[in-house]
């Protein structure tokens, strides 16, 4: 059941019993390792989200989708970022895509749900 409470601030709704969930699209890349498989990297950068409660993620094959409270999130990917550096890896470019949405409930498998019911 949807929840929405009045607003804290100008523009800001808050959904499900208080919560502004957002979610991100989060793209760890390690730059400078000996081979070009980075695929430990990624293992390391996800082992971060296996121990956050509240964060929900889905690993894809070019990126990961974390789904969470706002301050939450960023404060995950930080640490996905520096999880990624070791003695090996100097430097790690990280990007990140938000999709903020404070009108309604807009969760990773609304979205997906919504597409699939489109397409029939």
């Amino acid at each position: 059941m949807l929840v929405v409470s009045g607003c804290q601030k100008p523009g800001k709704v808050k959904l499900n019993g208080g919560e502004e969930m957002v979610i991100a699209e989060v793209s760890v890349i390690p730059i400078g390792t000996k081979t070009p498989s980075v695929s430990q990297y990624v293992a390391e950068a996800v082992k971060v989200l296996a121990q956050e409660k509240g964060i929900k993620y889905q690993l894809t094959a070019m990126g990961t989708l974390v789904e969470g409270e706002l301050d939450e999130v960023l404060g995950v990917v930080k640490k996905m970022h520096q999880r990624t550096f070791d003695g090996e890896v100097k430097r790690v470019v990280t990007s990140v895509k938000i999709d903020d949405r404070r009108d309604k409930v807009s969760t990773m498998s609304h979205k997906v749900a919504s597409v699939m019911e489109k397409l029939g």
